[in-house]
């Protein structure tokens, strides 16, 4: 029988969570806005330095990092989780002598069931998958933003980029699980809540690089993503829809309207279930074909379907809701 949390419980998960919000939304300008404050202050050889440091260190988030264990066990993540609450199933055991591409479905508005299920120790993912280490891949920009850069590596986060997924799969040894949300920033922009829409057909690189390493491709569901915000969606076609996409071709995100409970900040509390799912054994081959990532890349997406279905009458969802593909 659940224990009822107390009003210090409550209070904690309440402002854990909201301090993510308000990092994932200003975290970054307010990092730029003080290193360019402080360079017409006394203080302006602070920022100076830094940038210059900053320069030398500019390829240290593609060549593995700065990840500490101190911030990714930080007891916040523990209230993050218990707040919705979070919950991390595994369906299948993956080899830690082997190298893994975990795709993760759906992006949601912020992708908070994949940061805290794989780039925090809150969902205990090594106890769940002894000798893995799960290696979450996100945007690139963000690691150019300075201070940023710092907490984000500190977290064991990495730029979705070729150069940092090549590291990941072949200089960094095995048991890596590298984690990328496949529909990346557009799919943002399908978050509706009880619709489970991913955007994939398309999207092939991350079959042709698991081909080039040799590395198994896992499907990742994270139900209950959707529901945790209530977003605010424009007709194709319309001014809101075209300032959406003009931002995310310039910037590489889509800023989503979107609305919680109390304040519109806070999300929904919603069960958020992510279960990873069985490996599918991917050949090392040094040149793929197209075929051979077409081939590959319908594999996975029919492992995604399956695993989709098993799981989301034990996940909370109605036996009528199906998985669509775009």
């Amino acid at each position: 029988m659940m224990q009822e949390k107390t009003q210090w419980k409550c209070f904690l998960e309440n402002i854990s969570v909201l301090q993510w919000i308000l990092t994932f939304l200003l975290l970054g300008l307010a990092c730029i806005g003080l290193m360019v404050c402080l360079l017409f202050t006394s203080l302006w050889p602070l920022p100076t330095l830094y940038f210059i440091w900053q320069l030398k260190d500019w390829h240290t988030p593609e060549r593995g990092g700065r990840r500490t264990a101190f911030v990714r066990k930080w007891k916040v993540w523990q209230h993050v989780r218990d707040y919705f609450p979070m919950k991390l199933v595994k369906t299948a055991e993956l080899n830690p002598n082997k190298n893994y591409i975990l795709g993760c479905h759906p992006h949601g508005v912020m992708s908070m069931g994949a940061f805290t299920s794989f780039s925090t120790d809150a969902c205990g993912f090594m106890d769940i998958f002894p000798g893995l280490r799960s290696c979450l891949c996100i945007l690139s920009g963000i690691f150019k933003i300075p201070l940023f850069r710092e907490y984000a590596m500190a977290t064991g986060c990495y730029p979705v980029s070729k150069r940092s997924l090549e590291y990941l799969l072949s200089k960094s040894g095995k048991g890596n699980a590298v984690v990328i949300v496949i529909g990346g920033a557009a799919e943002s922009l399908l978050s509706v809540p009880d619709v489970n829409t991913v955007l994939m057909k398309h999207r092939k690189g991350f079959v042709r690089i698991a081909l080039e390493f040799g590395a198994d491709l896992v499907p990742v569901y994270s139900y209950g993503e959707n529901n945790i915000f209530h977003q605010v969606v424009f007709t194709e076609g319309s001014v809101g829809w075209r300032l959406q996409h003009f931002f995310k071709k310039i910037m590489g995100f889509a800023p989503c309207l979107f609305v919680g409970e109390r304040c519109f900040w806070m999300p929904y509390q919603c069960p958020v279930t992510t279960v990873v799912g069985c490996p599918i054994v991917v050949p090392k081959l040094t040149s793929p074909t197209q075929e051979d990532v077409d081939l590959y890349h319908g594999l996975y997406m029919e492992a995604l379907v399956k695993l989709f279905h098993e799981h989301k009458a034990s996940c909370g969802l109605p036996d009528s809701q199906q998985l669509r593909i775009i």
